[in-house]
């Protein structure tokens, strides 16, 4: 059963101020990454526009509502610090959201054996009526409560293995045990959350890094913290929460991982979760910041998700 890539052009109209780390090109890396001759199996699908309530999956409407008439018709509107509006952002956002759900749809339904959303912007920051880290609606829940509703899925696990905390993510799932949710992540840094402690009620796992940790502590904390709670979890479909910005070569982070460590992962997850899963993982892009770093890593996280 193929791998399914889903992107659309739109996304690289989501526009930053010179210097912002999340910028167009990060798109444009990964695509090149996946036109190689190893990926050529993969079905290549644009991601569909959705509704604009279909982010009230995980959202309040009136939030949705309020973003969306802040999007500009021209220029740049700054939704916090570092989270930029452009003209474009609104169906870079919507098709993010099309994107996700359409890949659900292909993996539960049994149209292909896993897939991966590169999308922009980033939506793990993003809580139920905040943007903040680059984030404005948070697609993985969305895409884990489109998976219950839509497709009966009782139990989904997302696990995210980005530099950063997902504390919206985590905020959004804390007190629903239907979904589970595994963070590696660097600590200290932004947004400040993710302590062993905060386990919510009991489906939360967080297992947090320090700055040089590589490869060797990753696996660790994959084999002593994550990988068992998945097991016990026994999810319906796997989402991961696919960054990239733990990569030595990153300049937002402080980790030592290469791309073939995000390779060992992904494995390892799909493996533990393969048996209730049955293979169903849809990945979904977060952050990757050199250009460079992220390309490689997406490349082998995507030969991972095809069986290579």
């Amino acid at each position: 059963m193929p791998t399914l890539y889903v992107t659309h052009p739109s996304f690289a109209d989501h526009l930053v101020p010179p210097g912002h780390p999340e910028r167009p090109e990060r798109m444009r890396a990964v695509d090149q990454a996946l036109e190689a001759e190893a990926f050529q199996s993969l079905i290549r699908a644009e991601a569909p526009l959705a509704e604009a309530q279909v982010a009230t999956l995980a959202h309040p409407a009136a939030y949705v509502e309020a973003l969306e008439r802040r999007r500009p018709r021209e220029g740049m509107v700054r939704i916090d610090g570092d989270t930029v509006m452009s003209p474009g952002t609104w169906e870079a956002l919507l098709r993010a959201l099309g994107g996700a759900t359409f890949a659900v749809d292909e993996v539960m339904t049994g149209r292909a054996r896993g897939a991966f959303c590169g999308h922009r912007p980033p939506g793990h920051h993003a809580e139920a009526a905040l943007a903040m880290g680059f984030c404005f609606f948070n697609t993985a829940v969305v895409a884990a409560k489109h998976a219950q509703r839509a497709h009966g899925a009782e139990r989904v696990a997302i696990v995210d293995f980005d530099v950063h905390h997902g504390n919206g993510t985590q905020s959004l799932v804390w007190s629903d045990s239907s979904v589970f949710y595994a963070s590696t992540h660097q600590m200290p840094l932004f947004p400040g959350t993710g302590a062993r402690s905060e386990t919510g009620v009991g489906n939360i796992v967080n297992a947090p890094m320090r700055s040089g940790d590589g490869g060797k502590k990753f696996y660790e904390a994959f084999d002593e913290a994550i990988l068992p709670s998945l097991r016990t979890f026994a999810p319906d479909l796997l989402i991961i929460s696919a960054g990239f910005d733990a990569h030595t070569r990153d300049p937002l982070g402080g980790l030592e991982l290469t791309a073939e460590d995000y390779g060992w992962m992904t494995r390892a997850l799909m493996d533990a979760a393969g048996p209730t899963t049955n293979g169903r993982v849809v990945s979904l892009l977060e952050g990757g910041y050199d250009l460079r770093g992220l390309a490689q890593s997406a490349a082998v996280h995507v030969r991972a998700l095809m069986g290579a």
